[in-house]
């Protein structure tokens, strides 16, 4: 797990200078002496219970790579040393900063122990998928509200091979009751949603556990599918294939063997053992003999596979039963449920089987594959909205009183609606058209709806439809203060409360969902900011926030938070532009990212960060690993962080090249579950 950058109150410089020489690099005890162990260690005094005169030189911290990554990214993110405190000359900066990254992948190469990533079960979204492409249903098999956007006017398809049209119409399932109305399996209700981890994913081990109440709950789904009264030849794509009877003449066993062999093999994503086949294969004849209609006994058999913890848990290995397994299988399953939440097909299986999936012109061409299947529809329906964590945007509710017009149609038709589709549209943009992921901080496109536009202060131009579908068209941006994720109208409001902006909050996210860093949770006895008074009139909110700065516990997150949230000040609660406050004083958005870049405004802002593209590069492929993997990530990550994003600076940083450069990176192809990918299993 990640240590906390703010708890962990390094006050900073402590650590090797390269001296440019042919010597070896030499250890500056000025540094640590002048900058370090005032606070950590001198007298006694150890903060954030670190004593760093226990580290007389920077290789000394090979034996701690946590302790070492969080030195980086407390220096590096411009953390410490405090803004009160002697800072840190750029020059030296940067050379300590690569001397200790090379320490960091040093310590790491000596023992690349990864994360573990615990066997977990399907989430509902992963479920639902699985079962609709292992019995191909042409409906859903139960409604899932995690689903943010609906594709209504089927542009996705004609999408993938053509780019983005100039308009489409889509619908909000979350927020507007119409929009559960799909066709799906009568009488199927869903298991409850699993929860996200905080700043992180649905899809991951801690949160994704199979208790005896939840196996119970499974195994009756399971029943509930195979006995939905739609449940039949018009909807189950294998129903002649696999449900119908055979002619009496024919061999019951050899059918059944033929029939349960690749549906076993497809639904636990691995060759089927010879007794496992056996047991689903002596049930099945049983209850033939004892009178039940084969119809009925394959239903059973279905029932069965989907209640089974070969079907519901997602793992690398199970122990020795497994061994002779090539690691191949396991990739075939974790790319699939990477980028089409699901099973994997029958050419993943068998490029998996043949021990040649990992071939990197084979793995390639997978992928470009699968990024070209209207499955990767499902990728845009998970990644995007977990990794903005749009679903924050449901229960954002401004004033009623102070933005009447945000509310439209009874009961709770907002205009957050339309907001959220903005920055999914831009998403499944950048992928399906290939485009460069700077789009996502600053581009000169996006899509909006005449209700969107209107909202925004600009020209409808065309007809404002209403809650149960709404229509998109594509359109160029001039001004950059939009554009990108950071400062559409639907991040803008979930960030904000009620009645004012939250600019902590906004921070938060930037730190979090943009630089992948996200700041711990606050002190539990900080108070909230007092509601204005008439002594705090003539004050701006960043000058109401002074109180909360001088709090010893509270600086750390301030100093961090506080230029990435008033960069964006001057979006008011629900997204939309002011230069001044309603007191008319001037919103104050400058500051300073990192401690290099000034800024005066979100624009230049914007800027500051595209300076710093690696550094997104390098965050974003980590939010893709991560849910990719099903787990936090480690210090023992980090060279192939790095690598992914060297990779993707020399294809244009185009998003194809990220999610190419996260599925060849170390811990995706299996090197963290103890797989050899390039190696073929011995032989007993």
């Amino acid at each position: 797990m990640k240590i906390s950058l703010i708890m962990f109150p390094i006050l900073c410089w402590f650590l090797p200078v390269y001296i440019t020489s042919g010597s070896e690099v030499t250890i500056t005890g000025n540094l640590f002496s002048s900058h370090c162990i005032q606070c950590h260690g001198k007298d006694g005094k150890v903060k954030g219970k670190v004593d760093l005169l226990k580290y007389s030189t920077g290789e000394d911290l090979r034996d701690d790579p946590k302790l070492l990554q969080t030195v980086i990214d407390v220096i590096d993110f411009g953390e410490m040393p405090p803004e009160d405190e002697k800072q840190i000359p750029l020059q030296l900066r940067d050379s300590a900063l690569s001397h200790l990254q090379t320490l960091l992948n040093d310590s790491v190469a000596k023992d690349p122990v990864f994360a573990t990533t615990r066997i977990r079960r399907m989430n509902r979204f992963q479920y639902a998928n699985a079962v609709q492409d292992l019995l191909k249903l042409k409906v859903s098999v139960f409604p899932l509200p995690e689903k943010m956007m609906r594709d209504r006017s089927g542009y996705f398809n004609k999408a993938i091979k053509d780019g983005m049209p100039d308009s489409l119409t889509v619908s909000s399932r979350p927020l507007g009751k119409s929009g559960l109305i799909e066709p799906r399996l009568s009488g199927v209700g869903p298991f409850p949603q699993d929860l996200r981890a905080e700043h992180g994913y649905d899809n991951q081990a801690d949160h994704l556990s199979l208790s005896p109440l939840l196996m119970e709950a499974f195994f009756q789904l399971s029943r509930t599918i195979v006995t939905s009264s739609t449940f039949g030849p018009k909807t189950v794509g294998i129903w002649k294939d696999f449900f119908q009877a055979p002619p009496k003449e024919e061999d019951v066993e050899k059918i059944l063997t033929a029939r349960l062999k690749p549906f076993l093999t497809k639904a636990f994503r691995r060759p089927v053992k010879t007794g496992t086949l056996q047991r689903y294969r002596s049930h099945a004849i049983s209850s033939l003999k004892k009178g039940a209609s084969f119809e009925a006994t394959m239903k059973d058999m279905v029932s069965a596979v989907l209640a089974s913890p070969r079907f519901l848990y997602l793992y690398d290995s199970l122990g020795a039963e497994e061994e002779a397994i090539s690691g191949e299988v396991f990739l075939a399953s974790r790319l699939s449920f990477f980028l089409w939440g699901s099973l994997p097909d029958d050419e993943l299986l068998e490029l998996a089987r043949t021990d040649r999936l990992s071939d990197p012109k084979v793995l390639d061409g997978e992928l470009d594959r699968m990024l070209s299947d209207p499955k990767l529809k499902r990728f845009c329906d998970s990644f995007p909205t977990q990794w903005l964590q749009l679903d924050r945007i449901i229960s954002a509710v401004p004033d009623e009183k102070i933005y009447p017009d945000f509310y439209y149609a009874p009961p709770s038709y907002r205009t957050t609606m339309d907001m959220m589709m903005e920055p999914l549209l831009l998403f499944e943009t950048v992928l399906l058209e290939d485009r460069p992921v700077l789009d996502f901080i600053d581009a000169n496109y996006t899509y909006r709806s005449a209700r969107l536009r209107k909202w925004l202060g600009e020209e409808p131009g065309g007809k404002i439809g209403g809650p149960v579908s709404m229509q998109f068209f594509r359109q160029p941006l001039s001004d950059r203060r939009q554009g990108g994720m950071i400062t559409n109208s639907a991040v803008m409001t979930m960030t904000s409360g009620p009645h004012e902006t939250k600019p902590i909050t906004r921070g938060a996210w930037l730190a979090g969902v943009i630089f992948n860093s996200p700041p711990p949770p606050p002190p539990a006895d900080v108070p909230p900011l007092p509601k204005v008074d008439k002594e705090d009139e003539g004050l701006t909110l960043r000058q109401r926030f002074s109180d909360h700065r001088e709090r010893a516990d509270c600086a750390g997150c301030h100093e961090k938070l506080d230029p990435l949230g008033f960069a964006l000040e001057n979006f008011d609660p629900v997204g939309r532009w002011r230069a001044d406050y309603e007191s008319g004083l001037r919103v104050d958005s400058e500051g300073m990212l990192f401690r290099r870049h000034e800024f005066g405004d979100v624009v230049e802002f914007k800027d500051a960060i595209l300076k710093e593209k690696e550094r997104f590069v390098r965050a974003l492929g980590g939010h893709m690993l991560t849910f990719a993997l099903g787990r936090e990530l480690g210090p023992a990550d980090s060279p192939a962080l790095d690598e992914i994003a060297k990779k993707v600076s020399t294809e244009e940083y185009r998003m194809k090249a990220l999610i190419k450069a996260v599925v060849q990176s170390e811990p995706f192809l299996g090197k963290s579950s103890k797989l050899a990918l390039h190696q073929k299993p011995s032989k007993p």
